[in-house]
């Protein structure tokens, strides 16, 4: 049996270029999270929320990233599950070489991304990339280069859209106390001072923290077959 290309690793044999495969998706797995799932809207969202309250770095960044990351493996899970069935457990089982275990795991998480992008997005990245644009399970096909991009300027969108809401009721808060004050002649009073106790009564008596995250899960298309 030919050694070569073979690394001995406790007695296994390992090929190097499946050692460099493996490398290579643990270094890329941060910027997919990002790129490839919601995880964008929901960190830009709570950072929406905490900038319209005003409370600083509270939350500090570590818990919007890490809330942000358990919301985004709730809803990917379905996707994950079947990533894992037609893809991973196939390759573990050396049905499949590394190839075509990326392509399986693409049409899932391609399914996700395109069930999640408007169809006029996805034209336009069709027209820049001078393609016709398919329709229905034909769209599967499309490369990732447009796909992704297509995803991602939707999910900006939708969270620019759940920045806007979010920062109404409370800019209504601060024109509502800004006003209460210069009337009374406290000009000399931060008006943001008064305003943030009034911001987390608010908050907190709506329950929006429960809000909140149920529709950013709930705003999610997991259209799987």
């Amino acid at each position: 049996m030919p050694t070569e290309g073979l690394i001995n690793i406790n007695g296994d044999s390992v090929q190097v270029l499946q050692i460099l495969f493996l490398t290579t998706m643990i270094s890329v797995l941060p910027s997919l999270l990002v790129m490839m799932t919601s995880f964008a809207k929901y960190v830009i969202s709570l950072s929406f929320l905490r900038t319209a309250m005003g409370t600083q770095q509270t939350p500090p960044n570590m818990v919007l990233v890490g809330l942000a990351f358990f919301l985004t493996l709730l809803t990917m899970q379905p996707v994950f599950a079947q990533i894992q069935t037609d893809a991973y457990e196939p390759y573990q089982a050396e049905e499949i070489d590394e190839e075509e275990f990326l392509e399986r795991a693409l049409v899932p998480m391609k399914r996700f991304m395109l069930d999640n992008t408007e169809p006029a997005t996805l034209g336009l990245y069709c027209d820049l990339a001078g393609i016709e644009t398919p329709s229905g399970e034909a769209a599967v096909d499309l490369p990732i280069h447009i796909v992704v991009p297509a995803f991602m300027t939707g999910e900006l969108k939708d969270a620019f859209l759940i920045g806007f809401l979010l920062y109404i009721p409370f800019v209504l808060i601060d024109i509502v106390v800004a006003s209460t004050l210069m009337s009374m002649g406290m000009v000399m009073l931060p008006p943001a001072m008064i305003s943030t106790p009034f911001k987390l009564l608010l908050f907190i008596s709506v329950n929006g923290w429960e809000m909140l995250f149920a529709s950013l899960v709930q705003g999610v298309n997991l259209g799987l077959p």
